[in-house]
């Protein structure tokens, strides 16, 4: 059983609450030093809230060769090199299987290097307090190594701070750092993994975002309103998170889908891409807490579609969001919600975005009449939904596009794919959703 507390919706909710635990470190010799790739999107939130610069401190697990995830070791950049010897004696490794997996992995650390820090220099840490992040720790191995490296680059304080780790991990790292701060040690502890709603796999691209986003200080803004709020909704009342950039030229709402809501880690994604590209986004609860568990409400487009129009009516009467031209971007069932308030509201709604959407539920009636111009984006490996998508093109008689994107499935996984459906919804939004009075900007010239 998971002690009470610890379990993240996904790193960026770590990161959130981590952060709440640092907030005594703000301050101009501040450095948060991320071990890449999962303590990136932990580390951001954590730089973020301390208005602190972030970096990255790159480190490579030395697995054990027929149980990788079993942390023999760690090596770092300067040459450091961390082993655990207990582990590697009742695990029976040799000395050529040891060289072998730190060949591998050396090879990658300089890759992952090159690649992350484009050629720029470390931050400079001589003389600052510097907080190592990771996304939980297991053996110890790596964040062991990392707090050498920093302490080496001349850090004069060292805190290693994480979200999760298990009861003994301050006694593993006993001297390593000046300060330990972790959110939860939950027992039993097995894996990082097991605390997190979602614990996918940190890609090369949603690094070197975060690092260009945190190096252009505009991590995760800049916004002139993030807050949570609370909407009426036919009868109910339903939690968001409004985030609207100065100048904001418009405001996307998103529809979650599949009993999802407002911390849905793939929409949150790519609500910041319309957040820097100009646009305010409200992400909220379709349903209630005890509404969740049931699939008939899940699954009644009818309802979600009546508590979304609800809510973006109610958008007008928000000071932040008073004027501001609506579009509406759907998931899963989400979609078939955003379709049937694009029908509730016809010109009221600009533009209508859908990723991996179900289209088809919200029925011919309502595709009939939707007016707002619809992007329809699909994975290419989708194939059920490749065709239910078709078919719910071919219903609608609005400006409309279909989109495959190649090589992703249903939850746009893979590597880079949830970034091309982000830049197809931005540009879709900003193609057509024009502040009063402006134009908007004009389409791509087709081929």
């Amino acid at each position: 059983m998971h002690v009470t507390g610890t379990h993240f919706t996904d790193r960026t909710d770590a990161g959130r609450r981590l952060a709440a635990r640092l907030a005594h470190l703000g301050g101009p010799d501040t450095v948060v030093v991320a071990l890449p790739r999962g303590g990136v999107p932990v580390a951001a939130e954590v730089a973020t809230a301390l208005g602190a610069p972030l970096d990255i401190c790159v480190i490579r697990k030395l697995g054990v060769p027929f149980q990788p995830e079993l942390g023999m070791g760690a090596i770092g950049e300067d040459g450091v090199r961390v082993l655990n010897e207990q582990v590697i004696r009742l695990a029976g490794i040799g000395d050529d299987q040891l060289a072998e997996v730190e060949r591998r992995e050396r090879a990658e650390l300089e890759r992952r290097a090159r690649r992350y820090r484009g050629g720029r220099p470390p931050t400079d840490l001589r003389g600052r307090t510097v907080i190592v992040v990771d996304d939980g720790v297991a053996t110890g191995s790596t964040a062991h190594a990392a707090c050498r490296i920093v302490r080496a680059r001349g850090a004069a304080r060292v805190v290693l701070a994480v979200p999760v780790a298990p009861g003994d991990w301050t006694d593993r790292l006993a001297g390593v750092a000046d300060e330990f701060v972790c959110v939860g040690t939950p027992s039993p502890f097995f894996a990082i993994g097991e605390f997190y709603g979602d614990f996918a796999q940190t890609g090369d691209e949603e690094v070197l975002r975060l690092l260009a986003e945190a190096l252009d200080g505009r991590a995760p803004g800049p916004v002139g309103v993030d807050r949570e709020l609370v909407l009426p909704a036919v009868g109910v009342r339903l939690a968001g998170r409004l985030t609207v950039p100065a100048a904001a030229r418009g405001i996307v709402v998103f529809a979650h889908g599949s009993g999802s809501g407002r911390r849905s880690p793939r929409n949150r994604h790519v609500a910041r891409h319309l957040n820097h590209s100009g646009l305010a986004t409200l992400l909220f609860d379709l349903l209630t807490e005890a509404e969740e568990p049931d699939r008939r409400k899940v699954f009644d487009v009818g309802l979600l579609g009546d508590r979304l129009t609800a809510v973006a009516e109610r958008l007008s009467a928000l000071d932040e969001t008073r004027g501001l031209p609506l579009g509406l971007f759907g998931a899963s069932t989400g979609a078939a919600a955003a379709l049937h308030t694009a029908a509730a509201l016809g010109p009221a709604v600009g533009a209508v975005v859908s990723r991996g959407g179900r289209p088809d539920l919200a029925g011919p009636d309502v595709l009939g009449r939707v007016l707002a111009p619809t992007l329809l984006v699909v994975g290419g490996l989708d194939g059920t939904v490749i065709d239910l998508n078709r078919r719910a093109l071919a219903r609608l008689h609005c400006e409309s596009e279909l989109v495959v994107v190649p090589h992703a499935g249903h939850l746009f996984e893979e590597p880079g794919t949830l970034d091309q459906v982000a830049e197809l919804a931005g540009d879709w939004f900003r193609r057509h959703l024009a502040p009063p009075g402006a134009g908007a900007d004009p389409a791509p010239p087709t081929s």
